[in-house]
């Protein structure tokens, strides 16, 4: 389901990092609307992955850090934006335990600093323009912390974040919360499992996965493999965010899920049985001799489920991907874009290990 008219000029934050671009790209593929994507470009942002959509007249791009006060106010003075989609964070668990100052910067200090441009922005509007307003947070579940073997998150799920990246988009969800609440900000809160597919940075299990078993290189899994993720194929989600943005009731929070349990063995093995069907090796042989379990993450939350009954209901949002045609074509599309992730591979990030504490 796409809601396409009427137009609206719609500001995505984070728009170059993998969510992010998922949206833009729906929205100018498949909507009308007007998209402005502001994106500092860290190390996890990435224009190459705006560029299917780049020419088009209906796109602008700014690079920007939500950080910087002055700079919002400008392009929110510029653009005028109808909408607010929030997804600029930092985002990866183990880079949260190298480092949690840069996840309390951006992800509580930016999120302040782009309610206090939204929230003066919505103040300045009047009659249909101030009502039609809307700031869409874009959060996880891992805000809700660990599950046991059975149970699902729902939007009533008590808060308990376990890692400095889960606390610090906490910290945010609940100053989204309260700039609705003490000022009148008109908001949408939503949080999802976890995301997988094309663009996604080479340091999350999937892409690092496909890549690693492509070259040959181990497999690390952690622990004993036996972690549970709901997983979400991104394109899915990205039409979850737009609904929400356009059509979610102001006030509410909706979770959003894929139905798709899995362990992180699980989803290992399923890898390297799609990639030994469509692109053997004769010199790395069965990709599943590569699977290295190693050291378990601190904290390691067990599991995680989300129960997206609510966007279902209410606003008519189904996943179109199961786990397994979504998998299949994220492998495809890491096999057919060598140069998307070769350039990330050679530079900026290595697949090395990230957050091991001494």
């Amino acid at each position: 389901m796409s809601v396409t008219s009427p137009s609206k000029r719609i500001l995505v934050t984070g728009g170059a990092g993998f969510i992010g671009s998922a949206v833009a790209r729906h929205l100018i593929n498949e909507t009308e609307h007007q998209v402005l994507v502001l994106d500092k470009l860290t190390y996890a942002g990435n224009l190459d992955s705006l560029q299917p959509v780049a020419d088009n007249p209906r796109y602008t791009f700014v690079q920007a850090d939500i950080l910087d006060a002055s700079k919002l106010r400008e392009v929110f003075a510029a653009f005028r934006p109808d909408i607010v989609m929030h997804l600029a964070a930092e985002s990866h668990v183990d880079r949260s335990i190298d480092g949690p100052g840069e996840f309390i910067q951006t992800n509580v200090v930016g999120t302040y600093t782009l309610l206090q441009a939204a929230l003066a922005h919505w103040q300045s509007l009047s009659g249909a323009d101030k009502d039609a307003f809307r700031f869409h947070h874009i959060s996880t579940d891992e805000v809700f912390g660990s599950l046991g073997a059975d149970g699902y998150f729902t939007e009533t799920t008590a808060y308990d974040p376990r890692s400095p990246y889960s606390a610090s988009k906490a910290a945010s969800d609940h100053l989204v919360r309260a700039w609705h609440h003490t000022f009148g900000l008109p908001v949408v809160v939503s949080n999802c499992s976890n995301n997988y597919g094309p663009y996604h940075f080479p340091e999350k299990l999937i892409p690092l996965v496909i890549l690693n078993a492509l070259e040959g290189k181990p497999l690390p899994v952690y622990g004993d493999g036996s972690n549970v993720r709901d997983w979400l194929y991104v394109e899915d989600h990205a039409r979850a965010l737009a609904l929400i943005a356009l059509t979610g009731k102001v006030g509410e929070s909706y979770n959003v899920g894929g139905h798709n349990e899995k362990t992180n063995l699980e989803v290992v093995q399923a890898i390297c049985t799609i990639l030994d069907a469509i692109a053997p090796d004769e010199r790395i042989g069965s990709r599943q001799s590569l699977i290295t379990f190693v050291r378990d993450r601190p904290g390691h939350d067990q599991r995680y489920a989300i129960d997206p009954t609510k966007i279902g209901q209410d606003l008519g949002w189904v996943p179109q991907e199961t786990f397994e045609t979504g998998l299949a074509k994220t492998v495809r599309w890491y096999l057919e874009n060598r140069p998307w992730w070769e350039r990330i591979r050679s530079g900026v990030y290595r697949g090395e290990r990230l957050g091991q504490v001494a």
